[in-house]
């Protein structure tokens, strides 16, 4: 993981940038690089928090390296990142949580302090050591969002996270494929625990000065 600066609307911001290389595949709910597929590398990049441009993926693009790659945006301070291991799975949150919000809201209830383009501010990468099936992998993120879930509402936060969170866990291709990705998997449960550990550490240590 690599932590560059970059002046852009009057402000330093930081990106956190992980170079993995050929040989991955990665699930995401980034705006770009989401989906399934072989990635290359991952870039969590820190925005304005009024940040209103209607090209984000091209923005993205422009910040990140050649080839493929997922790209997430946040208005969180990139530089309090958060890294928690567990059995051979690492998980990196940065916790921004100025618009903390409950994914069943009832209709109508606005989040009034995001912008149009809305970044966002609990942003997870997690790192798998094994091989996985679509189905697991699609486990996989269901298990880091309950984890992280967990984490906050422990943490004493009324919340689910925030309306525009990103997820993006990553395994190498190589290998035999891991068919379970659950919370009571052997992989599942590792993940479930450094991201808890991480998105717990991060939302006790958050503070709204954390957003430029």
């Amino acid at each position: 993981m690599k932590l560059t600066y970059r002046v852009e609307d009057g402000a330093r911001l930081g990106a956190l940038l992980w170079e993995f290389g050929p040989g991955w595949r990665m699930i995401s709910s980034a705006l770009l690089g989401g989906g399934i597929g072989p990635r290359e590398w991952v870039l969590n990049a820190q925005v304005v928090a009024g940040y209103s441009r209607m090209d984000p993926v091209d923005h993205l693009l422009s910040l990140g390296p050649e080839g493929e790659g997922v790209g997430m945006l946040t208005a969180a301070s990139v530089d309090r990142c958060v890294q928690a291991s567990d059995g051979g799975v690492a998980a990196y949150a940065t916790v921004g949580l100025r618009v903390p919000t409950w994914a069943a809201a009832p209709e109508g209830s606005a989040d009034p302090e995001l912008a149009p383009m809305r970044v966002g501010t609990v942003n997870i990468v997690t790192v798998l050591p094994v091989a996985m099936t679509d189905a697991a992998l699609v486990n996989a993120v269901m298990t880091v969002t309950e984890a992280k879930s967990q984490a906050l509402i422990e943490a004493g936060y009324s919340c689910t996270g925030t309306a525009s969170d990103a997820v993006c866990v990553a395994a190498p291709v190589d290998g035999p494929e891991e068919l379970f990705g659950g919370p009571r998997s052997e992989w599942g449960a590792r993940a479930a625990r450094a991201v808890h550990a991480a998105v717990r550490q991060g939302a006790e240590a958050w503070r709204p000065r954390d957003f430029k």
